[in-house]
């Protein structure tokens, strides 16, 4: 994007002034001028196109995309009407770091230093460090939104990375075994290495209805648009049946099961509300609106609820609110409406659409910065929201893919919300990663050290370094290990594992070592990729700008996605979770534990309103 002189002054003069007293410390007007400096900065130098991948031109009239107008497409095609395969199915990821940039290094040095080492000498959980600002559902939000947002599918078998262990190393097989990311068929010989989705980019909800149309129809009851969930919150078993675990299915675990029964139950609560409002509408229009409502209330959610509990400063929760609402903000909306289409006014939903002249995707860099693991506990506590008592007990690989139905059948889904909105994730640090996850058998055998493959995959793909990554997102590299991570102990362990050169520190590990501004769960390396990826995400999406509208949601459907949060979502489908949400200002931070008393008066309340 071309940046004016004036823009180009203010964005050098808020990178000085970030460096030099940094964005965090000032007041928050101040931090929030600062941050759009920032985001102008980072939009003129760190958007990259990497080229479209192996894909044809869709047909407009064929039956997948002939309500394309009005409606989002299951492969995302023709979210954008000028360049309809622009973030669809099948095409490439983009780079946030110029091309020329993200050459993957010489094979013996992108195993250098070793990632089983990496894995085990500074990411292995020694205790859990809980997050005490957060619950679990943050921690399974995000994985219920990765799961939406991008997937480089299923690896490669041919040729695997092989990392040489350690004589006394424990793994079953010497050396350890990682399979390559799988490659783009159409990549350029003589350019970068480039990589394709296996989802669509756009926030759109595909991690509930699906990409593929065999499963897309059989999610739906064929009546009233709604979909299938059976009485305990479970997919239908006709359905599990056919899911394929070897691949990204196989990381399906009680948390996103939490998300997936939620957001589901919502779809059918929409489709009624529609249905009331305007009857004409048949099945598959009904899906259609419903769909566009619950994916834009995902989106907002994550906007105004998921990201202020994560990144909780004062400055960032005003600038993540100002992102939907502008700076007039919710009250004026609710009264008077989004009087204009000015986005800094009345926030980014229905302003014009905007690409900064690069067609929209997302990036490998954004992926790199949102490998999270270590929000998840070893141990689960599920407790009854009736009285807060002990049900059982479960350790994670107990609460994976295979169990999900088992444990709701034990478990009732209320109570297991319950115990997540009361129970901590894990801190996103240096020795919190689950020792669980460095030994994960999946659904259908294979075993995988998941720090190794974290560390390996952004090393891969051609992602810089701690340092050089910091350089090319306009912040100052670390000099000394010392100067990195602030803690003298911490400075040594990284030292010795990384030969003394502060450079070979890997993204991953910087991000976790580096100290981080108040009330972050991430560092402020990470935020940078957020900062320009979180506006944009929403910004080149015509059903979030031009098309967010009641001529294609249905006014009744905007009200709906203005109306609501992620606090009246749970409430309107588990009532009895009331007492543990009062006064608590965030659903993501934590709950309330319910007394027995408060529980029992909850439960008769309940139990009444469904016998009246």
């Amino acid at each position: 994007m071309r940046q004016s002189l004036v823009s180009r002054l203010y964005s050098s003069a808020t990178e000085a002034v970030d460096r030099r007293i940094g964005w965090h410390r000032l007041p928050w007007p101040l931090g929030m001028l600062t941050l759009v400096g920032i985001r102008n900065r980072l939009r003129a130098l760190n958007l990259y196109d990497s080229g479209r991948g192996p894909l044809d031109r869709p047909a407009a009239d064929s039956p997948d995309h002939a309500r394309h107008l009005t409606a989002r497409t299951l492969d995302g095609t023709y979210n954008d009407l000028r360049e309809p395969l622009m973030g669809a199915l099948g095409s490439r990821f983009g780079r946030n770091v110029p091309l020329d940039r993200v050459y993957p290094e010489p094979e013996e040095k992108a195993l250098s230093p070793n990632p089983r080492t990496v894995s085990l000498e500074l990411l292995t959980r020694d205790t859990f460090k809980p997050a005490t600002t957060l619950n679990l559902l943050a921690a399974a939000w995000i994985q219920f939104e990765v799961h939406d947002w991008f997937s480089h599918g299923d690896n490669t078998k041919a040729n695997p990375w092989r990392v040489e262990l350690a004589p006394d190393d424990p793994w079953p097989t010497h050396p350890m075994e990682i399979q390559r990311t799988r490659p783009d068929p159409s990549a350029d010989r003589d350019g970068p290495p480039t990589y394709v989705t296996a989802d669509t980019h756009w926030w759109d909800g595909s991690q509930i209805y699906g990409s593929d149309p065999a499963f897309a129809r059989a999610i739906r009851t064929g009546e009233g648009g709604r979909l299938r969930i059976d009485p305990i919150g479970c997919l239908p078993e006709d359905i599990e049946s056919h899911v394929d675990l070897k691949g990204v299915a196989g990381n399906f675990w009680l948390g996103l099961a939490l998300l997936h029964a939620l957001f589901i139950v919502e779809h059918n609560a929409i489709c009624e509300r529609l249905h009331a409002e305007y009857p004409q509408l048949d099945d598959q229009e009904l899906y259609e609106k419903a769909r566009l409502v619950n994916a834009a209330l995902m989106a907002k959610i994550h906007t105004v609820d998921w990201t202020p509990a994560i990144i909780a400063h004062p400055t960032t929760v005003k600038a993540l609110r100002a992102n939907w609402w502008g700076i007039l903000g919710e009250a004026f909306d609710k009264r008077f409406g989004r009087r204009t289409k000015i986005e800094l006014l009345h926030g980014i939903p229905g302003s014009p659409k905007q690409l900064f002249d690069v067609p929209y995707s997302l990036t490998e860099e954004f992926v790199a910065v949102y490998r999270m693991h270590a929000l998840i506990p070893d141990e689960f506590v599920f407790r009854a929201v009736q009285d807060d008592g002990v049900l059982q007990e479960r350790d994670f690989p107990k609460l994976g893919a295979l169990h999900v139905r088992e444990c709701l059948e034990q478990v009732p889904i209320a109570d297991a919300f319950y115990s997540f909105g009361t129970a901590h994730p894990g801190a996103i640090v240096l020795h919190n990663y689950p020792r669980f996850l460095q030994r994960l058998e999946r659904p259908d055998g294979e075993l995988l050290d998941l720090a190794a493959i974290d560390v390996l995959r952004t090393r891969e793909r051609g992602v810089p370094r701690y340092n050089e990554f910091r350089r090319l997102f306009h912040l100052k590299p670390a000099e000394t290990f010392q100067e990195l991570t602030g803690d003298a102990a911490a400075a040594a362990e990284l030292s010795r594992v990384y030969g003394g050169d502060v450079e070979q520190v890997d993204l991953m590990v910087g991000m976790y070592a580096e100290p981080r501004p108040e009330g972050f769960g991430f560092s402020d390396t990470a935020f940078r990729v957020f900062v320009l990826m979180a506006s944009r995400r929403l910004e080149a999406d015509r059903f979030f700008t031009d098309d967010y509208r009641p001529e294609i949601y249905t006014q009744a459907g905007i009200d709906w996605v203005e109306a609501n949060t992620m606090r009246t979502v749970l409430l309107r489908h588990f009532p009895q979770l009331a007492p543990a949400l009062e006064g608590v200002e965030n659903p993501f931070a934590p709950w309330r534990r319910v007394p027995a008393v408060a529980g029992q008066a909850a439960a008769e309340k309940t139990a009444a309103a469904r016998a009246g």
